[in-house]
This record gives structure tokens, C-alpha cells and sequence, in this order.
């Protein structure tokens, strides 16, 4: 059965009041054009949404699970090609204005995130790990040579560091081989979630911390994608190909860490790229379907989904939908322009606010 709702049918099931002052809202004059911003209806579902950037520079947002919007202001990090090369920005979300953070050689515009305390800019250049003030323009500094990945904790003090695949501590004591991909590290520090490729996909494993007689635990294999941390940190909510007949599904699962029992959490609408909002009460994904190019939102309890907006982007999986850290807007990339650039849609209406700070 199909649960998916346009934001008709939604207001449809609204009480009268919350329907009424909904609909006064979208009947209100365009609001006035800030830095960048350009805002338009959804062609499928009336939401206003804003093209957050322009379309002269190739706009790019950093990995879903990093920590890349602020919960204290209002503002984002991304990077961009618009000085030549790509670079890091910082994109002020109440003006539209757009400072560059720092000067980059080769940046792997993925890697961007936040320290928990938001005054520090991380990131991948050259090889190289850095660290950049967010508050304005301004010199970087090299913290590690050689890393291919990296984890980031509350600050530069906790980190861990993927260098020829071997996932190392501040003090370069080994906690893992054979990182191939994401590194993740568990709420509270206790360990940390590694990706390893093989013969049957991808691989995610547990990696223990502060033991001694630490083992590494396999959690999922095969066609598995997109890993977060539950907020609890017991499990992990990851996507899961699932074969059905002769078409492939698209799943949300999830795997304690205690007793690496994996269950389904819902099918999607052939979700590409999901990730969860601060509770893991709600997700948001890219779906790949040819012909319902969207982004979805899926009420976990309910498994119903709602149907916020079309993406239109030649690669689903770059889609990388994510929440604010209060829930009340969603931000994704796309280049259904021409260029990828990024855009938001509030649902503050649908979704229930998350507490931050």
C-alpha cells in the first residue's frame, strides 16, 4: 500500500486552524531575495523551496552524517568551486551571505564538519588533515599528514585518524585495519563504526575502545550504505538493498552492538541516500525512482511516508538529504539546475522540533 502524502492530502488531515494558518502562509508575499536565495513552489506538493546557492559555482555539502549545521546560529558549511578550486564556505542562513573559511589546494569537499563547540573548522586537503577557524577567513593549520579519513569527536583532542587504511588513535595506537570508507565515532567515545570493502559489498564493524583485549564485531554486510549512530549509541541505522523477486528494495535497518541482532526498520520509497533526525523519530531521504524523483519523509512509527519535494538529480545517492539539528528544515544537494547547488525546505509543520544545545 502506498502511505505517501503531497502536502494537499496533508493539509487535508490537519485540524482546521493549523490547515488554515498553513495555507495563510504560503498565500503571503514573496519574501524579500537574501544573499543567493531563491525560493520557488514544488511543482509535485506547493512546498516553498530555497536554492540556497547560485548557480555560477558548484556547491557541494559535506558527508549526511557529519557535523556540518550549527545548533547555536544559524548557519551551514559547504564547499565550492566558486574561487577556481573547491574551497570551504560558510553560508550565514538568515542573510544568504557566504564568507570562504580558508584556502585550500585540493580539498576533499566531503570531509568538511563542525567540533562539538563550533568554533573549528575540519577538513581534508591534500592529504593532509586541518583545522580552520569558523569565524571568519583565516589561516588553517595541519594537524596529521597522510590521512585518508578521519572521526571526529568533541575536539582536536579526540580524534581518530585513517592513514593507509589503519585507524589510529591521537597517540597513533592502532584501533582498526583494512578502512576502507566511513569512520564513525560511537556517542560517548567508547568506539567507533569502520567500513571495510569485500567480496560481498561492504562491510560495517564495531571497533572497542579503551580495552586491551579489544575484537573487532561484524555488524552488517553486502549491499549496505549511508551508517549512523542511534542517538542512544547502542545501534547503528544504516540503508539495505534487499533483494524481492526480480527488482531490489530499499530497506532502513538497524543493528545493536550488544548482540549484533539486525532487524528491519521500514521499506522505503527506494530510498538512495537517508539519514535520521536528532531523535530517530523521523528520516529523510533521496529516492532513486526514475519517475518520483523526490525527497521523502518517513515517520518511523507510523512507517508512512510524505512526499516534501522532487530533487531531480542525476545521482540520487549525491541527494544526501539531512535535518537541521532542531528538525525544522531539511537541506540537500542537487543539480537538477545544471550545477549541484544546495536547498532547503522547512518542515516545521510536519515534524515534530528536536531539542539542540
Amino acid at each position: 500500500m502506498d502511505y505517501r502524502f503531497t502536502r494537499r492530502a496533508l493539509l487535508a488531515a490537519l485540524p482546521v486552524s493549523l490547515a488554515a494558518a498553513t495555507v495563510s502562509t504560503r498565500r503571503q508575499k514573496d519574501l524579500p531575495r537574501a544573499g543567493e536565495f531563491v525560493r520557488f513552489a514544488d511543482p509535485v506538493t506547493e512546498n516553498l523551496v530555497v536554492r540556497l546557492t547560485s548557480l555560477s559555482s558548484a556547491n557541494l555539502l559535506p558527508s549526511p552524517a557529519n557535523r556540518f549545521v550549527s545548533e547555536r546560529e544559524r548557519f551551514l558549511v559547504f564547499s565550492s568551486d566558486r574561487t577556481g578550486a573547491y574551497a570551504p564556505f560558510r553560508l550565514d542562513l538568515r542573510n544568504g551571505t557566504v564568507h570562504q573559511l580558508a584556502e585550500t589546494a585540493k580539498l576533499d569537499p566531503r570531509s568538511l564538519t563542525m567540533d562539538e563547540g563550533e568554533r573549528s573548522l575540519f577538513l581534508l586537503d591534500s592529504g593532509a588533515l586541518k583545522e580552520a577557524p569558523l569565524t571568519n577567513k583565516g589561516g588553517s593549520r595541519t594537524i596529521a599528514e597522510d590521512v585518508t579519513g578521519f572521526a571526529m569527536g568533541r575536539d582536536a583532542t579526540d580524534l581518530l585518524l585513517v592513514r593507509q587504511g589503519r585507524l589510529e588513535d591521537v597517540n597513533k595506537n592502532v584501533v582498526a585495519t583494512d578502512v576502507t570508507g566511513t569512520c564513525l565515532l560511537r556517542p560517548g567515545g567508547k568506539g567507533c563504526l569502520i567500513e571495510r570493502g569485500s567480496r560481498a559489498g561492504t562491510e560495517f564493524w564495531y571497533a572497542p575502545m579503551g580495552d586491551s583485549e579489544r575484537k573487532l564485531i561484524l555488524l552488517a554486510q553486502g549491499r549496505v550504505s549511508f551508517p549512523f549512530w542511534a542517538p542512544d549509541g547502542n545501534s547503528i541505522l544504516f540503508l539495505r538493498e534487499v533483494p524481492h523477486g526480480e527488482a531490489t528494495l530499499s530497506e532502513i535497518h538497524e543493528v545493536l552492538i550488544d548482540n549484533v541482532m539486525e532487524q528491519p526498520v521500514s521499506s522505503t520509497s527506494q530510498f538512495a541516500a537517508f539519514s535520521p533526525n536528532r531523535d530517530a523519530s523521523v528520516f529523510v531521504g533521496s529516492s532513486r525512482s526514475k519517475a518520483q524523483p523526490n525527497i521523502v519523509l518517513l515517520l518511523r512509527s507510523a512507517k508512512r511516508e510524505m512526499t516534501l519535494c522532487e530533487h531531480h538529480a542525476s545521482d540520487a545517492a549525491a541527494v544526501g538529504p539531512v535535518f537541521a539539528p532542531d528538525s525544522r528544515r531539511v537541506y540537500f544537494e542537487s543539480d537538477r539546475e545544471g550545477k549541484p547547488a544546495l536547498y532547503s525546505v522547512n518542515v516545521e509543520l510536519l515534524v515534530e522540533p528536536t531539542q539542540t544545545g
